[in-house]
């Protein structure tokens, strides 16, 4: 049974930091690309950051600069440091990974991440 773990989120104040972590198991195939979602209340799922297998970042226009994902093949875990944060970080973010060979995508439960003006 396939598991994507996050954990990391939690209410800090504005310019403050958090960096979440998600622990995929299970997995048959080899991981491609990693990514992290978030929605916020009332507004549709964005694209916050992605990695790919040989590294290559791609950030949101709204957290380049101040976010930073990477992952560990080792351990299949990708991470997403978030600096400066701002009350409009406020949202449920998700990882998902996608796979080789398998044609759909694995998503983790979420973690919420708070930031107070």
């Amino acid at each position: 049974q396939v598991q994507l773990v996050e954990s990391g989120g939690g209410l800090v104040q504005t310019g403050g930091s958090l960096r979440l972590s998600c622990a995929a198991s299970g997995l048959r195939f080899s991981i491609n690309a990693m990514r992290w979602y978030r929605r916020a209340p009332g507004k549709q799922r964005e694209l916050v950051a992605t990695v790919t297998s040989g590294g290559t970042t791609n950030y949101a226009d709204s957290v380049k600069g101040r976010f930073t994902i990477s992952r560990d093949n080792g351990k299949n875990t990708v991470y997403l440091q978030m600096n400066s944060l701002k009350p409009e970080d406020t949202a449920v973010y998700y990882c998902n990974v996608d796979c080789v060979l398998v044609p759909y995508d694995y998503w983790g439960q979420g973690t919420q991440v708070t930031v107070s003006s």
